[in-house]
């Protein structure tokens, strides 16, 4: 099988590359990658051609017109490396044939060890601390958090990261609450399962771990918002737009919240992975939140780890191999 790698960075050549070379295929199944730096949109969809399989990221735009091209170009697998899917049309793909994959699960410690990160480094103001010593300001004005032990976090989404942030929450003497359509059963000794409403209104911590979906969509806007204790401190670890973020903006001028982390957002798509510290981002969402003294925004890295990145790799290259050889999997997502 050919693939043909989009949206390539340095580490992503260097993960795949290594774990190919000693991945076990069945048969002689010879398994070749070419990398581009191109993302995968309508635009760059045509340089599929001569491929079997594309790999795509979560900023590729796999929308009904890229696989319309892809499907021309004979393309009948679209290897996601990541757990999120919500950027490609599933109905479109279904009524082309073509089969989509993804990674569900690579190292959920990965992003629940980052989202605890962001709510430390935002509680105690960790970007802002840095910047002062290094102006060799040594003053502890602006920088008060509060302590995390025995205060509420409240967890939405229970799945394998979810499952991992609940754990770590404990593991710090915090009283863990939680919200999913489904339970974990897994966590019932130490995580009481609450409704939306009730899970805003005690927690001191709030965490983000579920998929974007078309109920999930603005899940936090404003009306949820002002549901919070005032004081809390917010993270988002999962998808972007589970926040309406003009109303998160609107939170933060109403001063609902101690601390806010973000490793996604809505305007992201441009800025992941990219250097733009050279450009003026003109009417920038992103700026416009960090301008707040206590906003702290990292871009997209939370899987970003040796273990993470691995796990991805070997499970990209499974699916190639399960789909080439007819093999049932659980990764296959479907419309």
């Amino acid at each position: 099988m050919k693939i043909l790698f989009y949206d390539t960075k340095s580490y992503d050549k260097k993960s795949f590359d290594e774990t190919l070379q000693n991945f076990p295929t069945p048969g002689g199944m010879e398994l070749r990658i070419e990398y581009t730096k191109s993302d995968l949109d309508p635009r760059t969809a045509a340089l599929a051609e001569g491929f079997d399989a594309v790999c795509g990221f979560v900023s590729s735009d796999v929308c009904a017109e890229t696989l319309t091209i892809l499907s021309r170009k004979g393309i009948r697998l679209i290897l996601m490396r990541c757990a999120g899917f919500n950027n490609v049309d599933l109905d479109k793909a279904k009524e082309l044939g073509i089969s989509v994959m993804r990674v569900p699960g690579y190292s959920p410690e990965a992003v629940a060890e980052h989202a605890m990160a962001l709510a430390l480094g935002a509680n105690r103001r960790l970007h802002k601390a840095y910047n002062k010593v290094r102006e060799n300001d040594f003053s502890l004005s602006g920088l008060m958090g509060i302590n995390f032990y025995e205060k509420c976090a409240g967890i939405i989404g229970t799945g394998k990261i979810g499952a991992a942030m609940c754990r770590i929450c404990h593991g710090f003497g915090m009283r863990v609450i939680a919200y999913d359509v489904y339970k974990n059963e897994a966590l019932k000794d130490f995580v009481e399962y609450v409704s939306l409403d009730e899970l805003l209104r005690q927690s001191d911590l709030i965490s983000l771990h579920c998929p974007l979906t078309d109920d999930t969509y603005h899940l936090i806007n404003i009306e949820t918002i002002r549901k919070m204790k005032d004081g809390v401190i917010f993270v988002n670890t999962s998808r972007g737009a589970l926040v309406k973020t003009e109303d998160l903006i609107e939170g933060i001028r109403l001063h609902k919240f101690a601390g806010v982390g973000l490793d996604v957002y809505e305007e992201e798509t441009n800025n992941v992975f990219e250097d733009r510290s050279d450009e003026i981002l003109e009417h920038s969402t992103t700026a416009r939140l960090l301008s707040f003294p206590n906003v702290m925004i990292t871009s997209h890295q939370g899987f970003f780890t040796r273990e993470a990145l691995s796990a991805i790799a070997n499970t990209t290259l499974q699916n190639a191999v399960d789909f080439t050889c007819g093999k049932e999997s659980h990764n296959y997502v479907e419309a």
